[in-house]
Parts: structure tokens; sequence; C-alpha cells
């Protein structure tokens, strides 16, 4: 039983990353597809009460987003795991202007996700947590999370 939450600006390789991965064993629930947070909440409590293993695709982008899954999915008895996405702006800016149209992010939603953009701590419940960056042609690299806070996002 285990909730991943991923946490990153968007572009950062989120959603790609849940294909590679995580896409034949976890539900994936994402506002982009979902739109409301109401469904967000029925669908999480279902996957939840059913102990399905589950990915929550968001951007997550502060420790109060993320409490409300951690604390939903620790009542339930679920490892809890967070796998923070390296979120350099310019970096998920070219990827997110490479998106189909629709789906393209405008510029001032991206920096604004930026300015909340807090990395994620273990003292916010996570049982692992992890740092993903995208490599130029070779997919992803995940490293093991380090506490100490540097100098990129």
């Amino acid at each position: 039983m285990q909730l991943i939450v991923f946490v990153g600006l968007q572009g950062s390789g989120k959603s790609t990353f849940y294909k590679e991965r995580f896409s034949e064993t976890h539900i994936r629930l994402n506002m982009d597809m979902l739109r409301t947070r109401h469904r967000e909440s029925l669908l999480l409590a279902a996957c939840l009460e059913a102990k399905q293993p589950t990915v929550i695709d968001n951007t997550n982008a502060t420790p109060e987003q993320r409490a409300h899954y951690v604390i939903a999915a620790k009542a339930q008895k679920f490892e809890v795991v967070g796998y923070y996405f390296e979120s350099r702006i310019d970096d998920c800016n070219r990827r997110n202007e490479q998106r189909s149209e629709d789906r393209i992010v405008p510029l001032a939603g991206l920096l604004g996700t930026y300015k909340r953009l807090v990395r994620p701590a273990m003292t916010e419940g996570f049982d692992r947590l992890y740092y993903v960056r995208v490599a130029d042609a070779s997919g992803f690299v995940v490293d093991e999370w380090k506490e100490a806070p540097d100098e990129v996002r």
C-alpha cells in the first residue's frame, strides 16, 4: 500500500515519469484530468479504502498541499513516498512550450507555482523522498533525498 506524491513545476517531467515508472502499478490522480478537488477527494478516498497504490501527479508546491495527502494515507497505513522533480524555471518553461497547445501552462502560472514551491522534507511525514531530474536523452535520474537545502530547485 503506497501513496506517491509528486512535487515540482509544470513541465518538470512528472507525468512522463509516471507513465514510465508507475502506469502499470499505480492509479494516477491529477487535477488536469479530474478538474475539481471534490472529484479528486472522492477518488483518493476510494483508492485508500481499496488499498490501491496511487500517485498524486500535481505540482503539490507547498507543505500544506502535500499534508492533505500524507495525513489521509497515513491514516490508512500507507507508505508515503515523495518524488521532488528538479524545477529550474528555464528548463520547465522550455518543456512546457513543447506541449500541445491545449496543455501549455501560461508563463505567469509557471512563475506563480515557482514562487510558492517549497522543497519537501522528511518531517512532513514521508517515509522516503527522492530527487528526480531529466537526463538529456536517457530519461530520468533518481537520487536519494538530501535534506540539506542547495541552490538547485
